[in-house]
C-alpha cells in the first residue's frame, strides 16, 4: 500500500509523475517507481528508498511519454527492494500494474499461473495480478482488468496500462482511495487529491467496486458488471500552501504550531456561548433520534484511539450515555453489542483506515447509527457514515499526527456537549464548557510561546533508551499520546500507563537513567498524582512534571517542570498534548531522525 498517481495527455508524464509521488511522500513509504507508455513501448523506471533515489535512475535513463503511472510502497509482501517496486510488469511486458492494498488468495493465483508458465520475479501479490490480467486479455485493458479483480480476493487501488490497449488508464478501487482529477485535454488518478492540486481542484471520487476507463480527453465510471455510473464531481477547497512546509523545518513543526487556527476552525460556527450549547448540523440525528441513544460505541486505531479513550469520559460525564471504545481492528472479529439505539463514532483523520472503516461497515450492518470524525472531505468514512463531523484542521502531512489529535479531542467535546444539553446538563455548565472551549487557541498559543524552553529540555534527555509517560484520569489517554509520538518519529521505547497503576510492574523499570513524564495539572486528582510522583522520586527517577499552576507540593520533587494554563479538567488533555508533541520532536530531531517520515509507517494505514 502507499500512494499512487497517473496521467494521460499532452505533456511528458514523468515531471508530473514525480512531482506527484513526492506530494505523497508524507504517506510513508519504501521504494518507488513510474511506467510509462509511449511509441517505443513501455518503460519502467524503479528504485529502493526514497524518490531521490529514482530520479537518480531517471537522470541516467530517462523516459518520456504523454501517459503513465508512479507508485510509493510500503512494503505488506516482500521486503523493501527493487524487485518488489511498483509498477509491476506482465511476463510478455505489455502491462504495468500499480497497486494498494492486499489480493489475500494471491498464492492461490500464483500457483494457477505457474503451472500455465508464468514466471515470477518479485514477492509481492501485485505481480500475480498483473500476470492474471495477462492472462484474461481478451481485446480490451479494461475488460481484463475488470475479469481479474472478480478472481482476486483482497482489496486493492490499481492503475493500469497496457501498450496493447494505449492511450488509457484503467483504475478500480475496493478497500482502498482511488479518484480520478479533471483537468482540460488532460485527465489524472490519484490516491490522494494532494498528488495534483497543483494541477486541477476538481475530482471524481471512486466508490469501492467502481472501475474507471481515463484518457486524456474523458473518462468513465462503471461497476463491476460493465454499467455505466454517474459520480458527481467534487471541488477540493484547500489551497497548495497548506501542503508546503511554508519555512518550517519539518511539516510536524509546521503542524504543531498550526493548532490555535487549526482548533478555532474546528470551532468555527459550532460553539453557541450564550446557550452553552454546540450547533452541530451534520450528524443528521433527530432531537428525538438523540434521546433514544442509550449506549455509545467510539472505534479508531492509533492516534484517534487516544482521542476516543478522551471521548468515552466526556460523553459519560457530561451526557450520561455507558461508552465503549473499542480497536477497529478488533470490534469486527467479535460479537459486540450493538442495537438500533447504539450510536458508533467512527475517529479517522484520514477517513480512509481500512480497519475502522470496515469497523463502521460492521456496526451499520448490524443496526447501529454511525458518526465519522474525519479531517479530509469526500474520504470514504465521510461518504458512508448516517452523519459527521468535519474535523476541518486542514492537510495533516507528518506521519505522527498532532493537529488532528487535538481537534478530535475538541471534536469529541462539542459532541459531548450537544448530547449533555439534550438531557440534564444544565446551561451555566454548558456556557462554562463553551468558554473554556473558546479560551484554548490563546492557550495554546501561550504554550507554542515557550517552545524554546522544551527544545531545551530535549537536549537533555535525547540520549535516553526508555521513557515512562503517566497520567490519571482525562490525561492517562494523554500520557498514551505522549509516549506514543515520541516512540514514532524518534524510535525510543516509550509507554503510557495509568499512574496509579505503575506500582504493578513499570516501577521495576525505574531507575537514576528512566525519564518519568507526569502529566498532572491541577486537577481532581493531582493530590494522588503527586503521590505516584514521590514513589518514582524515591527510585531515583528522573521526574519531568507538565502541571498548571505553582504548586509547593512539588518542590523537590520534580527534576524539570513544563507549565500549562488552567483549564477544565476535562480540556486539559488538548493542552498537556501539544508540550509533549513539541517535546518527541526535538528529541527525535536532535536523534537525527526523519521526523516526517519515520520508519516503517505510513500516514494512512488503508490494510488490515
Amino acid at each position: 500500500m502507499c500512494g499512487i498517481v497517473g496521467y494521460v495527455g499532452s505533456r511528458n508524464s514523468v515531471p508530473l509523475l514525480i512531482e506527484g509521488l513526492k506530494r505523497l511522500e508524507y504517506r510513508g513509504y519504501d521504494s518507488a517507481g513510474v511506467a510509462v507508455l509511449n511509441g517505443h513501448g513501455l518503460e519502467t523506471r524503479r528504485a529502493e528508498g526514497k524518490i531521490a533515489k529514482l530520479e537518480q535512475v531517471l537522470a541516467v535513463t530517462p523516459a518520456e511519454g504523454g501517459l503513465g503511472i508512479g507508485h510509493t510502497r510500503w512494503a505488506t509482501h516482500g521486503p523493501p527492494a527493487e524487485r518488489n517496486a511498483h509498477p509491476h510488469l506482465s511476463n510478455d511486458g505489455t502491462i504495468a500494474l500499480v497497486h494498494n492494498g492486499i489480493i489475500e488468495n494471491y498464492a492461490e493465483l500464483k500457483q494457477g499461473l505457474k503451472a500455465q508458465g508464468y514466471v515470477f520475479h518479485s514477492d509481492t501479490d501485485t505481480e500475480v495480478l498483473t500476470n492474471l490480467v495477462q492472462e484474461l486479455y481478451g481485446g480490451r485493458l479494461e475488460d481484463a482488468v475488470l475479469a481479474a479483480l472478480e478472481r482476486g480476493e483482497g482489496t486493492y487501488g490499481i492503475a493500469v496500462v497496457s501498450t496493447r490497449d494505449p492511450g488509457k488508464i484503467v483504475a478500480a478501487r475496493k478497500g482502498s482511495p482511488l479518484l480520478v482529477g479533471l483537468g482540460d485535454g488532460e485527465h489524472f488518478i490519484a490516491s490522494d487529491a494532494s498528488a495534483i492540486l497543483a494541477h486541477t481542484r476538481e475530482v471524481v471520487y471512486l466508490n469501492d467496486g467502481d472501475l474507471a476507463v481515463v484518457r486524456k480527453d474523458g473518462y468513465r465510471v462503471f461497476d463491476m458488471k460493465a454499467t455505466t455510473l454517474d459520480r458527481p464531481v467534487a471541488k477540493i477547497d484547500w489551497e497548495l500552501a497548506q501542503i508546503e512546509r511554508g519555512g518550517y523545518d519539518h511539516f510536524m513543526l509546521k503542524e504543531i504550531f498550526e493548532q490555535p487556527q487549526t482548533l478555532e476552525n474546528t470551532m468555527r460556527g459550532r460553539v453557541v456561548l450564550e446557550d452553552g450549547m454546540s450547533k452541530l448540523g451534520g450528524i443528521n440525528l433527530s432531537h428525538d433520534e438523540l434521546l433514544t441513544i442509550d449506549q455509545v460505541i467510539i472505534t479508531a486505531c492509533g492516534t484517534s484511539w487516544h482521542s476516543a479513550l478522551i471521548g468515552e469520559m466526556l460523553i459519560e460525564d457530561l451526557a450520561r450515555i455507558p461508552v465503549e471504545v473499542e480497536y477497529a481492528s478488533e470490534f469486527r472479529y467479535r460479537n459486540p453489542i450493538v442495537t438500533p439505539n447504539t450510536l458508533c463514532i467512527v475517529i479517522s483523520q484520514s477517513g480512509e483506515t481500512a480497519d475502522t472503516l470496515a469497523a463502521m461497515r460492521e456496526a451499520k450492518r448490524r443496526g447501529a447509527k454511525t458518526l465519522g470524525l474525519v479531517n479530509v472531505v469526500g474520504s470514504t468514512i465521510a461518504r458512508e457514515d448516517d452523519g459527521g463531523i468535519y474535523l476541518h484542521a486542514g492537510p495533516e502531512i507528518g506521519v505522527a499526527s498532532t493537529k488532528a489529535f487535538t481537534s478530535q479531542v475538541v471534536a469529541l467535546a462539542l459532541l459531548a456537549l450537544k448530547l449533555g444539553r439534550k438531557r440534564q446538563l444544565s446551561s451555566v455548565r454548558g456556557r462554562e464548557i463553551a468558554q473554556a472551549l473558546l479560551d484554548l487557541p490563546a492557550q495554546v498559543k501561550q504554550i507554542l510561546d515557550r517552545a524554546p524552553e522544551i527544545e531545551a529540555l530535549a537536549e537533555r534527555y535525547k540520549d535516553a533508551q526508555n521513557f515512562l509517560y503517566l497520567g490519571r484520569g482525562y490525561n492517562f489517554p494523554t500520557a498514551l499520546e505522549g509516549a506514543l509520538k515520541l516512540k514514532e518519529i524518534s524510535y525510543i521505547h516509550a509507554e503510557g500507563y495509568p499512574a496509579a497503576e505503575m506500582k504493578h510492574g513499570p516501577i521495576a523499570l525505574i531507575d537514576e537513567n528512566m525519564p518519568v513524564v507526569f502529566i498532572a495539572p491541577h486537577d481532581a486528582v493531582f493530590d494522588k498524582v503527586v503521590s505516584n510522583i514521590q514513589e518514582v522520586k524515591a527510585r531515583r527517577g528522573r521526574i519531568i512534571c507538565l502541571t498548571s499552576r505553582e504548586e509547593h507540593m512539588l518542590e523537590g520533587l520534580v527534576d524539570h517542570e513544563i507549565r500549562i494554563p488552567p483549564t477544565l479538567d476535562m480540556l486539559t488533555p488538548v493542552l498537556a498534548s501539544v508540550p509533549l508533541q513539541l517535546l518527541a520532536y526535538y528529541i527525535a530531531v536532535k536523534r537525527g531522525a526523519n521526523v516526517d517520515q519515520p520508519r516503517n509507517l505510513a500516514k494512512s494505514v488503508t490494510v488490515e
